[in-house]
């Protein structure tokens, strides 16, 4: 098994380079006009460039998942969570001046979903004429590329609505481009997610793990039902279809929720697990751990985009200056990106929930142990002044509620309470965390972001049932989440009943559950809460945010490229 699940990812680089030089003529060139590719048109014809196509394709997804890119667009800017001490492009938070069209990695992230979507378009468009390649598995490549495509068109229209919607190569510069309509957008989307369904591999793992499923497609087809329902073109049958999608994905296939809600997260072979229904690929090889584009201009950006999936840099606390602490590999390299929002802790992980619910203490960490002995002055524990540590002692606790000083004193370590916490000292989620590293400056990770699993797929079949009435159903498919996640003995105490089951209740569950996973922004638009929700956990940006905020401006280089410009191409409002 392992060896079938490291082909794809060291193919995805590996021999996609050319094909991807051939075929990045989407968004980049429809805007530079300028031609990029050195490969034959027809190597693509082949059996190696039509596979180098489909791995380049796959690629592509690293634009988004396991990036700070893409981790700014889903989890800056909610109610759970904030900016910490360092970074920038923090006006994805405050929804002030800094969120304009001007921001590169707005452009970034457009012109990569492009690339992909470029990609897709010629694999589907020329595998007839691809030679040595069996009709079935062609059909089968092709369903696969119609599942991305349809991805990354959700993934456009959740951020900046509807946008261009190219079905068909662009194999020559252009600058004729408009804005499909958003019940265009729908259509085209779920065209391609449904129209894949017949030809993916009809179960929990592909034999060549990493590639898209029917599993896959019925998941994602959840989440688009959901978000066409509550969309300008909704219809009354979306949360059933939705409903269908997920109970499908539940029962089909064989997938299961892992007994330890930890468990999920464990890294290397750990991440091909019961629950993973789609994950993107990453590997420790640093030569196959490329992203498909370089970023800023070929350099790396000093920001935290780096290679690989690097999230595990972005939650971390300031540990490593701290009395009894250096930096190292376990505890990671802390940059200190983001941070939980006092919403997110208080409320969301509720301290009086956390006798029974098991999430709070394995999702963050609370202990970290001295890997630097010797005497030191306290620094943010002021109930002693001193602390001496041996190797191994507990050097910082975070109890996660106001330890009393007099408790405190008591401790021969430092006790980090909440009223201490600021933009450095907080909780730091553990999900991402990467100890596989070779040593503790780096940057890129290995672990594959899991992008769809099961328990999300149960959440979304609760929210489709309880938009149709079906109470009862949805307390049902939320209990088995919260089964789960319930410390020894606790399994009934997480249970909640029918009365309980509200719509307040779903999004707190969603958080308890995903939190930091690169949804929550999308959740939030999804549902009309997102400028509720900010103002309610979100002091920084209460004051800025608005409604036009449920979309991102549009990059300013697509409008200003396009004939016409804005004319033609127009600027979401507000912008």
């Amino acid at each position: 098994m392992k060896r079938i699940y490291f082909s794809l990812k060291k193919s995805i680089t590996l021999m996609s380079f050319a094909v991807f030089m051939l075929i990045s003529q989407s968004c980049s060139d429809l805007l530079k006009e300028e031609i990029v590719s050195g490969v034959g048109n027809d190597y693509i014809n082949t059996p190696a460039g039509f596979n180098a196509a489909i791995n380049s394709a796959y690629a592509s997804l690293r634009g988004f998942y396991g990036t700070q890119m893409g981790l700014t667009v889903t989890e800056y800017g909610t109610d759970l969570y904030a900016t910490g001490a360092d970074g920038s492009y923090k006006g994805f938070h405050f929804y002030d001046s800094q969120l304009n069209s001007q921001v590169d990695w707005l452009k970034l992230i457009w012109d990569e979903l492009y690339r992909g979507i470029n990609t897709c378009n010629a694999v589907i468009e020329r595998a007839p004429q691809a030679a040595g390649i069996s009709d079935a598995l062609k059909k089968q490549r092709v369903a696969e590329m119609k599942f991305l495509r349809g991805h990354h068109y959700f993934l456009l229209l959740q951020q900046w609505g509807a946008v261009d919607l190219r079905l068909t190569e662009t194999l020559v510069p252009t600058k004729v481009t408009k804005r499909a309509t958003e019940a265009q957008m729908y259509t085209a989307i779920i065209s391609d997610l449904e129209g894949a369904l017949p030809d993916l591999e009809n179960k929990a793992k592909s034999s060549d793990y990493g590639r898209a499923t029917k599993a896959a497609a019925e998941h994602l087809l959840a989440r688009v039902y959901l978000a066409k329902a509550t969309s300008s073109v909704k219809a009354a049958d979306d949360y059933t279809k939705a409903a269908t999608y997920a109970q499908n994905v539940i029962s089909n296939y064989g997938f299961k929720l892992l007994p330890d809600f930890a468990s999920v997260f464990t890294q290397g072979a750990g991440e091909i697990n019961d629950e993973v229904i789609f994950a993107v690929q990453y590997t420790t090889d640093p030569a196959t751990n490329l992203a498909p584009a370089p970023l800023n201009n070929g350099q790396p950006s000093g920001d935290g985009n780096t290679q690989g999936n690097n999230l595990h840099l972005f939650f971390g606390m300031q540990y490593d200056t701290q009395a009894g602490m250096t930096r190292d590999i376990f505890y990671g390299r802390p940059f200190k990106r983001l941070r939980p929002t006092k919403y997110a802790l208080e409320t969301v992980f509720a301290l009086d929930n956390r006798v029974n619910d098991s999430r709070y203490k394995k999702s963050f960490r609370d202990t970290w142990l001295s890997n630097n002995p010797g005497t030191y002055n306290t620094a943010f524990d002021n109930s002693k002044a001193k602390v001496t540590y041996k190797a191994g002692d507990t050097a910082i606790y975070i109890p996660g509620y106001e330890m009393p000083l007099a408790e405190r004193a008591k401790k021969p370590y430092q006790v980090l309470v909440p009223s201490a916490y600021n933009e450095a000292l907080f909780p730091t989620l553990v999900k991402f965390m990467d100890p596989l590293r070779p040593d503790r400056t780096y940057a890129p990770g290995s672990r594959d972001f899991l992008a769809f699993r099961l328990a999300d797929t149960y959440l979304m079949l609760a929210e489709a049932l309880l938009f149709q009435g079906k109470t009862a159903e949805a307390t049902a498919a939320v209990n088995v989440v919260r089964r789960r996640a319930a410390w020894p003995g606790k399994t009934t105490a997480m249970e909640i009943t029918s009365a309980q089951m509200t719509f307040d209740f779903l999004m707190d569950e969603r958080g308890r559950e995903l939190a930091g996973e690169q949804i929550r922004w999308m959740d939030l638009k999804r549902w009309g809460k997102l400028v509720e929700r900010v103002k309610l956990a979100n002091p920084q940006a209460a004051g800025n945010v608005k409604d036009f905020h449920n979309l991102r401006p549009i990059p300013q280089s697509q409008i200003d490229r396009t004939d016409g410009g804005a004319t033609a191409f127009p600027q979401n409002n507000g912008y």
